[in-house]
């Protein structure tokens, strides 16, 4: 087919992305169209943009879908690059009819109905009405778009259930709920109007009866440029889940020849009466006494316009664009009487979703890819190729499989064997859950309905699927990478010395900062720790130490083990770190192990150091928000089974989620250590949102909160050695009495430099964890540490069986020695810290 000579169009551009996109390209290219491509920053190495002859960036600084939906920078980017033409696709802005006419206004053919039209079917309510004074059939429903919940209740009431709410707006499943008594209405109206305003920025809907079991039958119809309608018979889109197609077939299999012909004629008629131009689509909806409905009018191509093609021989797209240029049906080639069907068709939408877990998106890098091919099989492909990644921005179509054959049942099994020869690692896929429904006798049948998937449970049960090939080929990777990781493969022989394990006496253990607390209270806690004459630790290997390392998989028997010995040399500790997220979620999980039991017996074994945990304000030690009432009763239990020290903070220093924290850690009698989360340069002059003035008035909030410590949490690495040293001093010069917690991450390599210039101002705490698990006592071996008398100790750089006991006894950083030394004048000769 190819271009007329008096064709205005002669570049395209489509507004779309994926696998719709590529398809317009394939179609313009064929007729000899230059394309252009449009990309969201997210969609910058996408497939659909190498498919264009030309691409450019949309939206930029805009979200994903904010991207594709900015109408002046797309007819902006068209106007510019001299494009004589826009094509919609589906989705995003195919059905507004603003866009149409900006395309207008900016001197560009929309590919499309015209703006009027569009105003017309995309309401809902609109549609109705016209196709009422055509004389086609429609559902019993509301006569315009219901605004309020008095309004539904109104209709309901004289209707009678069950009714089903839409959109009045829009399509694709959104604003779509089935309401089957009062109980349920004025839920599902909320959620139907909340769903159509975020959609399609309206948040009316109507309501109409709902049709019980019904088939999706859709027709396809095409106006020309002047004014004349046809159709290419009909779709079956019965196989659904949430109102979303999944199977669609063509022709519908079992129609009585009057049925179809009755759906024919009225979606010709009702497109007459619209003057409808360009590829269209009608709705209908079939009950079981084979009554047909009218329900909408799609003015857009479909997702599943290929089944028509493949029966047909039609290429809508290629007909859209000409029809957009002036063409008419006689200069297509194009007669209703010529057109037929040959055959039957079958679609299937492969995309990257957990049928078992609800369907719901995986996203990921998809490692493997292998497609299938052969006889009667055509591909529709987006972003399905090995390398690519899944992205969490937008649907998860992978690819539009179309089976071909003579018969339906032959259809169906092309389909399944292309399916079979499917390959996707990396991420999951609906493929098995394909596999079921084609391979099922009610789909068989040709007599599916729209309640097929619901009621059908046994489309859920999966063969185990072993990827054993690529598990095989992960470790040989890793083998010829990193070399053997099986004990005794490598070349060196196995080390024969056993770790130094101290004796523990049988004595009870020494005091410690506990016994202050327990007999005192926080108050006097928290200024005994300012007194201190030294710089107090927190060891966190029972916490954090195992959880990067070994994956949180340490049983509380192991820390059983070393807890005694623990409370005897390490009873100078500020705290012994017990719990975050992940350690109690994977206690739960895969530990099978009581984390509540885990604290009580460490508790009894080390009476003496107090216990400290991470609590993340309203969400607990959980990853999502929970109600007051539980946060605070997750405190008062933690507190009573020997949590002492709960370090409360918010990543974003959002001050009612700490102020939470902070209030049920203080009705529960704990000690409340508040943390400032560190980001941007304090000592950058230049970056001014996050300055030492916003730390310090933060600080000042927590003060006046009634905390009992304030922690620096610089969770990101990002906290230099002249920032710590500006940062604390200007809160130690504030907040003189308040002890101070510098918590680092070594991200970048400059935690023990941090700890020093720190240190060097008065801050009473550092974290660390014990050596075997860790970097930090390695890296503070270039210190002398010890108590305040005059005998000194160095940590031997090489002793890997040395505990890091010694750095718990109260003390002061004497010197330096080392490559660290040339950076840290000033810190040399046994100064004391500043108080």
């Amino acid at each position: 087919m190819r271009p007329m000579s008096a064709r205005p169009i002669r570049k395209l551009l489509c507004a779309n992305r994926g696998e719709i996109a590529i398809r317009v390209f394939r179609a313009a290219t064929e007729l000899e169209l230059r394309t252009v491509a449009i990309y969201s920053h997210e969609d910058r190495v996408h497939l659909h943009r190498y498919k264009a002859d030309e691409a450019y960036l949309v939206g930029q600084d805009k979200s994903p879908v904010a991207a594709y939906l900015d109408i002046p920078d797309i007819v902006r980017i068209a106007v510019e690059n001299g494009v004589d033409a826009i094509h919609p696709g589906y989705g995003f802005l195919s059905e507004r009819a603003d866009f149409a006419r900006a395309c207008a206004e900016g001197g560009v053919i929309f590919v499309g109905p015209s703006p009027e039209t569009i105003d017309l079917l995309a309401d809902k309510t609109a549609a109705r009405k016209l196709a009422m004074e055509a004389g086609v059939q429609c559902v019993p429903g509301t006569e315009g778009g219901v605004a309020n919940l008095e309004d539904a209740r109104a209709f309901a009431d004289e209707a009678g259930y069950p009714l089903i709410i839409k959109a009045a707006m829009g399509g694709g499943g959104r604003g779509m709920r089935v309401v089957r008594s009062r109980a349920e209405l004025d839920e599902a109206f909320d959620r139907a109007s909340s769903e159509a305003l975020a959609a399609f920025g309206d948040g009316k809907v109507f309501i109409e009866r709902f049709i019980e079991k019904p088939r999706h039958i859709e027709v396809q119809i095409l106006g020309d440029a002047e004014g004349n309608v046809m159709h290419l018979y009909e779709r079956d889109c019965s196989v659904q889940r949430r109102h979303q197609k999944v199977v669609e077939v063509a022709p519908a299999m079992g129609l009585e020849p009057s049925l179809r012909q009755a759906l024919l004629d009225d979606a010709v008629t009702l497109a007459k009466a619209a003057k409808y131009r360009n590829a269209g689509t009608v709705e209908f909806l079939v009950d079981a006494q084979g009554r047909h409905y009218f329900i909408e009018v799609n003015p857009r191509i479909q997702v599943e316009h290929t089944v028509t093609e493949e029966v047909t021989g039609v290429d809508l797209v290629q007909s859209q664009i000409l029809i957009a240029g002036g063409a008419t049906f006689a200069d297509l080639g194009l007669r209703q009487e010529d057109v037929g069907v040959r055959g039957a068709a079958i679609q299937c939408r492969v995309t990257t979703e957990d049928a078992r877990n609800g369907f719901q998106p995986d996203t990921g890098r998809l490692e493997v890819y292998r497609s299938a091919s052969g006889m009667g099989i055509r591909l529709d492909g987006g972003s399905g190729y090995a390398g690519a990644t899944v992205s969490p921005h937008y649907d998860s179509l992978l690819t539009k499989v179309t089976g071909r054959a003579r018969t339906f049942a032959g259809a169906a099994q092309k389909l399944e064997r292309a399916l079979a020869e499917f390959r996707i690692r990396g991420v999951k896929t609906n493929i098995p859950f394909l596999h079921n429904v084609l391979s099922h006798p009610t789909f068989l049948s040709g007599d599916a309905r729209t309640d097929f998937i619901d009621t059908a449970p046994e489309l859920f049960e999966f063969p185990r699927r072993r990827n054993r090939a690529q598990r095989a080929l992960r470790f040989f990777g890793e083998v010829a990478v990193n070399g053997p990781v099986v004990a005794g493969m490598g070349s060196a022989p196995p080390s024969r010395e056993l770790p130094e394990i101290p004796p523990t006496p049988l004595n009870a253990p020494p005091p410690g900062l506990r016994d202050v607390f327990v007999a005192e209270g926080p108050e006097a806690f928290a200024k005994a720790v300012r007194a201190n004459e030294g710089l107090l630790l927190t060891d966190t290997t029972w916490r954090d130490a195992h959880q990067s390392l070994l994956a949180t998989r340490v049983r509380t028997v192991d820390i059983a083990a070393i807890a005694p010995a623990s409370a005897h040399v390490l009873s100078k500790l500020f705290s012994f770190e017990m719990w975050g997220g992940a350690t109690f979620d994977v206690a739960l999980r895969f530990l099978r192990e009581c984390p509540w039991d885990r604290l009580e017996r460490l508790r009894e074994l080390v009476p003496n150091v107090p216990f400290q945990m991470l609590l993340r304000g309203a969400n607990a030690v959980g990853y999502t928000n929970y109600p007051d009432n539980v946060v605070r009763g997750f405190v008062r239990e933690a507190k009573e089974r020997g949590v002492d020290v709960f370090r409360i903070f918010d990543c974003l220093n959002y001050l009612e989620n700490l102020e939470l924290g902070i209030d049920a850690v203080g009705e529960a009698g704990g000690i409340i250590e508040a943390a400032l989360c560190y980001t941007g340069d304090v000592s950058d002059p230049g970056r001014t949102k996050y300055s030492l003035q916003y730390y310090v008035d933060l600080a000042g909030e927590l003060v006046e909160r009634k905390i009992h410590v304030l922690a620096i949490k610089d969770m990101a690495g990002l906290l230099k050695p002249k920032a710590a040293k500006m940062l604390v001093g200007k809160l130690r010069e504030a907040f003189p009495d308040l002890p101070i917690h510098v918590h680092t991450h070594d991200t970048a390599g400059g935690g023990l430099a941090r700890h020093a210039f720190g240190h060097r101002l008065g801050p009473r705490r550092a974290r660390a964890h014990q050596r075997l698990l860790g970097d930090l006592p390695p890296d503070l071996r270039a210190f002398r540490v010890g108590p305040q008398k005059r005998q000194r100790r160095r940590l031997r750089a090489r002793d890997a069986r040395r505990p890091v006991h010694e750095l718990a006894v109260p003390g002061r950083l004497a010197g330096l020695v080392g490559p660290l030394a040339r950076d840290q004048k000033g810190l040399r000769g046994g100064q004391p810290p500043a108080r």
